[in-house]
């Protein structure tokens, strides 16, 4: 059957967060339905969630629309996070000194597939 190799996946690129703190959630989500990790994401305390949602919700939409795929048997087959380019900031120290601060980025990438259908 060609829908259990079906794979769509949604992209957020320059998400201004390190792609260390993304992937702390990412790996608790990977593997798991699409159900259960929206109400994983929902609860979890951290900044990262918001952008991961909104990613896995895009994936989800994706694989509704394009490969026609019912949202209620996705799993999560791939989830990751890129580094992005850097954004450097100078902040003033002491004695004339210019402190280097880095802004990291990310790009967050999640892949939703078919699950089996009896569940």
């Amino acid at each position: 059957m060609a829908t259990d190799t079906t794979e769509v996946k949604a992209i957020a690129r320059f998400i201004r967060i390190s792609p260390f703190k993304v992937r702390r959630v990412l790996d608790q989500i990977r593997g798991k339905s699409y159900r259960e990790a929206l109400i994983i994401l929902e609860f979890m305390p951290y900044r990262a969630c918001d952008p991961v949602l909104k990613v896995l919700r895009s994936a989800a939409a994706n694989a509704e629309h394009n490969a026609g795929l019912d949202r209620a048997q996705l799993i999560i087959t791939q989830a990751y996070a890129d580094q992005g380019p850097v954004l450097k900031r100078f902040q003033p120290r002491a004695q004339g000194r210019a402190y280097q601060i880095r802004k990291p980025t990310c790009h967050i990438t999640v892949a939703v597939g078919a699950g089996a259908a009896a569940e």
